[in-house]
């Protein structure tokens, strides 16, 4: 219960910033728009909406990052934590206090790209269902990498490194935007060695109904999401200790 109550309380306090909120739901969905729009008068494969918007539901839990970033890095400067912490509230209460509002926004974020597609062409089937299923071991990992940046980062410096440079590697080095086998060499043994890329192929893969295609795929992204956050929880636990 004690958890429970934290974690409405970062709810509210997400909530309460609807411009990065709407920003973060909203800007996926442009760029389903006006990359399906190029697709039209230049028809490229990757663009093809049952393969483009898949991708975009995996660019857009980048923004779930600089949310719980931002979340957590602007607790600890406005010494909220260290008041919190007097509270019988334990380090496990507080990341999953963190974690959980965090991931129903994320997969409402994941909904609304697929229902957004649907008039721009996209196939309707039960699929989709496990498109959306399949992308939660993805969503958890970055509300971790959130986390584990907000740990060790001002909001200043959050804003930069989650706004900016996560943001941008996740578009480069998922697939998303061009095929990575073009590019090869060290750019490509790079993104398959980090989760983006094998958590836009999965949903590829479970959006068309193809589980073979998926299964190389659902490891990767899973180890990652453990790994990030065990660290983020340690991160989490030696600043709780320091303060």
């Amino acid at each position: 219960m004690r958890m429970m109550t934290f974690a409405k309380r970062c709810a509210k306090e997400i909530l309460r910033d609807p411009v990065n909120l709407g920003f973060g739901l909203g800007f996926p969905l442009v760029l389903l728009l006006l990359l399906t729009t190029m697709q039209k008068n230049i028809p490229v494969h990757l663009f093809e909406i049952d393969t483009l918007a898949p991708g975009i539901t995996v660019f857009g839990l980048s923004f779930m990052t600089l949310f719980s970033a931002t979340l957590i890095a602007k607790d600890r400067e406005s010494a909220l934590l260290q008041r919190l912490y007097t509270t019988p509230l334990t380090g496990l209460n507080f990341v999953l206090g963190y974690m959980l509002p965090l991931l129903p926004i994320a997969i409402g974020q994941t909904v609304i790209c697929y229902l957004f597609a649907i008039p721009l062409g996209l196939t309707v089937s039960e699929n989709i269902v496990y498109a959306i299923i399949g992308i939660i071991p993805m969503a958890i990992f970055n509300i971790a990498l959130g986390l584990l940046c907000g740990s060790v980062f001002g909001v200043k410096q959050v804003g930069g490194i989650c706004g900016a440079l996560l943001t941008n590697l996740s578009a480069w080095l998922s697939g998303v935007w061009f095929d990575l086998e073009l590019v090869g060499g060290a750019f490509e043994k790079i993104a398959n060695a980090l989760p983006f890329m094998h958590a836009a192929e999965l949903e590829k893969a479970l959006f068309s109904g193809s589980f073979e295609l998926a299964a190389p795929h659902i490891l990767p992204v899973l180890l990652y999401g453990v790994l990030v956050t065990v660290i983020a929880v340690f991160c989490f636990l030696r600043q709780m200790k320091k303060q």
